[in-house]
C-alpha cells in the first residue's frame, strides 16, 4: 500500500523536490501489467486470506478452523478493503464509497500523483478555491486539498504539468512548496511582519482622520487613497479567483463594495470596511492555525535527526527520512524515536504519553516494539528501525486524517450544495433591492444602492461554509489526541447517533492473549496428550492455538507438525501425529458418535462455568480429555460498559464462544451476550439490531470485518488486523476501549457544536439583513456580520479541541 495516499494501484508519488514545485517521481507499486490484466494480484490476495482461514481458528471459537462462509466473507472484507487494487471487469478502478463521493482523490490506472505543501491557506474555504483552480487546469484528473496537514495531492496525465499546477497555484494566491520541504510558513515570523498589512491600513486611517478635521477636502483625498491602497491586494485576488473558477469570492464582493462606497463618497466608510476586512482575515488565520495545532504537534513529535550506529560501531548523524528499516540508531534520554522500532538493550522506559495520553512512562523488554514519537525517558538505548519510511504509526495516523478529511459528513455535503445556490441567490437580491424601489417607487437610488452594496457584504457565506468543517476538524483533532481515530465527518456524525453496541470478545473486551490453564487427561497420559495437541495446532496463527504450543515447549516436550492437518469449519481441527488421528473439537459440536459419560461433561461444565474455553480431545474418536484457555478481560472493558450505560447506550456481546464461558465474561463486566455465534450469526444479529437503532460494532479480527461493515459505524481495535483497521469507520488505536464512551460523547458535542455554527451563521447574517432594509446599520456592520461571524464559529468549533470527557 501506497503509505502517501493509501493508494494500492501501480501510481506515481512525488517525493523531496529538488525545487520548488519540481517534485522528483517516486512509482509506486511498479509493475508492467495493468491489475486486473495480471492474474497475481487478485490470486494472491486470495490465497493469503484462504491459507488464514485455513490454518486459524475463529476469534472466539478455539479449535476450530474457518466456519461456514468464513472463507468468502474473509476474501470480501480483504477485497472491500483494497477495492482501489483490482477489478472484476478487466479495468482499474476506484470504487468511492456514497460517503465519499467526488470528496477522494481517485487516480486513474497508470497516472502520476503528484504532491506539495500549501503556504498562505487560511480555511477550509480557502482549501476548496485551490481545489477548483487545479482542477480546471488540462491534465488533472482530480485534486485534492488537505486543510489539516496542509497538502496539495495532485492525480494527473504526467509529471510535465507540475508547473502549470505551480503557476496555477500562485495566480490563485498560494504558494507550493515540495513535500518533505520547509515553507516560508514554517519558519517563525514576526508580529509586526504577520500584521504589516492591518497596521499599515490602521495608521492610514490615523492620519486620514487628522487630516479630515484639518480640511475636509484633505480628509477625502486621505480617505480615497487609504481604501484604494488597501482595495488594491483584494482586487487583485478577486480578479485571480474569478479567472480560477470562483467568481462569488469574499474578496469579489469586498471589492464591489469598497468601489461602491468611493463612488458614493462614503470614503470613510469604505476604509473602515477594509480596515474591519483585514482584521477579520488575520483572526481566521489564527483561528484555523491554532484548529490544525493539533495535527502540527503530531507531525513534531517525529525528530529530523537521528544517530545511527554503523557496521563497525561508530555512529553517524542522519536524517530521519534516510533511515530504512534493520538500522539500529542510539537514542539519548529526553531524546523522540524516528520511526517504529524493537528495543535491543536491557528494559528501558519511555514516556509514550503524546501518543496515548498515560502519563506514567511504561517499561519495556528487550524485543518490545515502541512507536514512533515516543520519548527516551531514563537511559541510553539502541534500537533496531522495524518501520518502513511513511509508515510509522505516525505517518499512519496522518495518513488515516487526510483520509477522514476527505470523508465529508451528511450535513457538510448539504452546506457545500447550499451554499452554492445561496451567494447567487443574495446576490440576485442584492440586485434587486438596487434597482426596484428608484425604479417602481422613485426612491434615491443613491440610497438603495447603499443598501445593495450592504447586502452583498452581508451576502458572504464565509461563515455558514466553515461553521462545520472548523467543528469537525477540531471534533477529529480532538479525538485523535485521546488515542480516538475517527475516519471523516461522515463518521463522526454516526457515532454521536449509536443507540446500541456490538462487542466482539476476544481481542476486544479481553487482551488478546490466553494462557492454556488445564490440561485434563482422561487415560492418565497428560504429556501425551498435551504434545498430540500441541503438534495439531502448530503452524496456526491463531492465540489458542499457540498458546497450546508454547505450553507444551514450556514443559520440555518435542513437539513435531502433524500431518493432514484439516480445519473443521465451525467445529475444531484435527490431524494425524505419532499414528494417531487427533481431533481438537469444541464441547457443545462433538460429533454424533461421540458421547461423554457424565463425569466427563461434569468436568467440561465446571470449567466453562469458570470463564474458560475449552476443547474435547478425541484421539481416533475417543474422548481423551479437556484443554482450556483463559483470556482475561481488559482493565477498563467493565468501565467502558458502564460508562455506554450511564449514557443510556445498550452493551452486547458477540461472541462464538460456548454460552457458559460467555456468561462468565458477560457476569464480570454486566453486560448482554449472544453465544456460540459463527461469523455470519454476528452479521444477522447486527442487521437486526440496525432495524431497531443505530448500532456500531467494535471488533479486531478479520471474522469481525462483514459485521463492522453491516452496522452503522464499525469501529476497529489498534491492534487488530489490517482488514478490520480498513474496514472501519473508526479505531481506537491504543487498545482502550474506555475511549470508546469519550469518542462517542465527543461525537454528540460535535454535532451540538455544528448546530451552534450554523444558527450563529445564519442568525447574524439574518439579523443584518433586516436592519439594512430598514436603514439602521450600514457596510462596515456588514463587514462586522461576516467576519464576527467567521471568527465566532472558528472559535466556538476550537473549544472541541478542550473537550475533557469525565473518566
Amino acid at each position: 500500500m501506497c503509505a502517501q495516499c493509501n493508494n494500492k494501484k501501480l501510481h506515481v508519488h512525488s517525493v523531496k523536490a529538488a525545487s520548488v514545485g519540481q517534485p522528483s517521481v517516486v512509482v509506486e507499486n511498479n509493475s508492467p501489467e495493468s491489475c486486473c490484466a495480471s492474474s497475481s494480484c487478485q490470486s494472491t490476495q486470495t490465497s493469503s486470506i484462504s491459507q488464514e482461514s485455513e490454518l486459524s481458528p475463529g476469534d472466539d471459537d478455539p479449535a476450530s478452523g474457518a466456519s461456514p462462509g468464513l472463507s468468502v466473507n474473509k476474501i470480501t472484507s480483504a477485497e472491500a478493503a483494497a477495492e482501489s487494487s483490482c477489478c472484476s471487469s478487466g479495468s482499474c478502478s476506484t470504487t468511492a464509497s456514497e460517503d465519499t463521493q467526488s470528496d477522494d482523490v481517485s487516480p486513474a490506472p497508470h497516472s502520476t500523483t503528484l504532491s506539495w505543501k500549501i503556504g498562505g491557506m487560511d480555511c477550509p474555504s480557502c482549501a476548496s478555491k485551490l481545489e477548483k483552480a487545479i482542477n480546471g487546469l488540462d491534465g488533472v484528473a482530480s485534486a485534492k486539498v488537505m486543510f489539516a496537514t496542509e497538502k496539495l495531492v495532485v492525480n494527473c496525465q504526467s509529471a510535465a504539468i507540475s508547473d502549470d499546477i505551480v503557476a496555477k497555484s500562485r495566480e490563485t494566491g498560494f504558494q507550493l512548496f515540495s513535500a518533505g520541504g520547509k515553507s516560508e510558513e514554517d519558519k517563525p515570523a514576526s508580529l509586526l511582519k504577520e500584521n504589516l498589512p492591518v497596521l499599515m491600513i490602521a495608521v492610514m486611517m490615523l492620519i486620514s482622520f487628522l487630516l479630515s478635521r484639518q480640511s475636509e477636502a484633505m480628509g477625502l483625498a486621505a480617505f480615497t487613497a487609504t481604501t484604494l491602497v488597501g482595495l488594491l491586494p483584494i482586487a487583485r485576488k478577486a480578479i485571480r479567483l474569478a479567472k480560477s473558477g470562483s467568481p462569488f469570492s469574499i474578496e469579489t464582493l469586498m471589492s464591489v463594495a469598497a468601489i461602491g462606497a468611493l463612488y458614493l463618497g462614503e470614503t470613510a466608510e469604505a476604509a473602515m470596511v477594509l480596515l474591519l476586512f483585514l482584521i477579520g482575515e488575520q483572526l481566521e488565520g489564527y483561528a484555523s492555525a491554532k484548529a490544525r495545532s493539533g495535527v502540527k504537534s503530531l507531525m513534531a513529535l517525529v525528530p529530523e535527526k537521528a544517530s545511527r550506529i554503523l557496521p563497525d560501531g561508530s555512529k553517524e548523524q542522519v536524517s530521519a527520512s534516510e533511515l530504512q528499516q534493520g538500522d539500529v540508531i542510539e537514542v539519548a534520554p529526553g531524546g523522540r524515536l524516528p520511526a517504529d522500532v524493537e528495543l535491543l538493550d536491557a528494559a528501558a522506559s519511555f514516556d509514550e504519553s503524546a501518543l496515548t495520553g498515560e502519563s506514567v512512562p511504561v517499561e519495556r523488554l528487550p524485543g518490545e516494539q515502541v512507536m514512533a514519537g515516543a520519548l527516551v525517558a531514563d537511559k541510553v538505548v539502541r534500537l533496531r528501525i522495524i518501520s518502513e519510511q511513511g509508515e510509522n504509526a505516525i505517518d499512519r495516523i496522518l495518513h488515516l486524517i487526510e483520509d477522514a478529511e476527505s470523508r465529508k459528513a451528511p450535513l457538510e455535503r448539504f452546506v457545500d450544495r447550499f451554499s452554492r445556490w445561496y451567494t447567487p441567490a443574495m446576490i440576485v437580491l442584492a440586485a434587486l433591492v438596487v434597482v426596484i424601489p428608484p425604479m417602481l417607487f422613485g426612491q434615491n437610488w443613491d440610497e438603495w444602492l447603499y443598501k445593495g452594496l450592504t447586502l452583498l457584504l452581508i451576502a458572504c457565506p464565509c461563515a455558514l461554509v466553515i461553521s462545520i468543517p472548523a467543528a469537525i476538524t477540531s471534533g477529529l483533532a480532538a479525538a485523535t489526541r485521546r488515542g480516538a481515530l475517527i475516519k471523516g465527518g461522515a463518521a463522526l456524525e454516526q457515532l454521536g447517533r449509536i443507540e446500541t453496541v456490538a462487542f466482539d470478545k476476544t481481542g476486544t473486551l479481553t487482551e488478546g492473549k490466553p494462557v492454556m490453564t488445564d490440561i485434563v487427561s482422561w487415560d492418565g497420559d497428560e504429556a501425551r496428550l498435551l504434545r498430540q495437541s500441541a503438534a495439531v495446532e502448530m503452524g496456526s496463527a491463531h492465540p489458542l492455538a499457540q498458546a497450546v504450543v508454547n505450553a507444551a515447549k514450556e514443559r520440555g516436550l518435542q513437539v513435531e507438525e502433524a500431518k493432514e492437518r484439516q480445519a473443521l469449519p465451525g467445529r475444531g481441527i484435527q490431524g494425524n501425529t505419532e499414528g494417531d488421528s487427533l481431533m481438537l473439537v469444541a464441547a457443545d459440536r462433538l460429533p454424533e458418535s461421540v458421547l461423554l459419560t457424565e463425569q466427563q461433561a461434569e468436568q467440561a461444565y465446571g470449567l466453562e462455568g469458570e470463564g474458560k474455553t475449552l476443547v474435547v480431545a478425541l484421539r481416533n474418536l475417543q474422548p481423551v480429555g479437556l484443554i482450556a484457555w483463559r483470556d482475561n478481560l481488559r482493565e477498563d472493558s467493565a468501565k467502558a460498559v458502564q460508562k455506554l450505560k450511564e449514557m443510556g447506550i445498550h452493551s452486547v456481546m458477540l461472541t462464538g464462544d460456548n454460552p457458559r464461558a460467555a456468561a462468565a465474561i458477560a457476569g464480570e463486566i454486566g453486560i448482554a451476550f449472544e453465544a456460540g455465534l459463527l461469523p455470519e450469526d454476528k452479521v444477522q444479529h447486527v442487521e437486526l439490531a440496525n432495524q431497531r437503532s443505530n448500532v456500531a460494532m467494535v471488533g479486531d479480527g478479520i471474522n469481525d470485518a462483514p459485521a463492522m461493515k453491516t452496522a452503522s459505524i464499525g469501529i476497529a481495535m489498534g491492534g487488530g488486523t489490517d482488514v478490520a483497521l480498513e474496514t472501519a469507520d473508526a479505531a481506537l488505536t491504543h487498545n482502550r476501549v474506555a475511549e470508546l464512551p469519550m469518542m462517542i460523547a465527543l461525537s454528540k458535542a460535535t454535532l451540538a457544536n455544528i448546530k451552534q455554527n450554523v444558527f450563529l451563521a445564519l442568525g447574524l447574517k439574518g439579523v443584518f439583513l433586516v436592519t439594512t432594509l430598514l436603514g439602521i446599520t450600514g457596510l462596515w456592520v456588514a463587514v462586522l456580520a461576516d467576519s464576527g461571524a467567521t471568527a465566532l464559529v472558528t472559535l466556538n468549533a476550537l473549544r472541541l479541541l478542550k473537550f475533557k470527557h469525565q473518566d
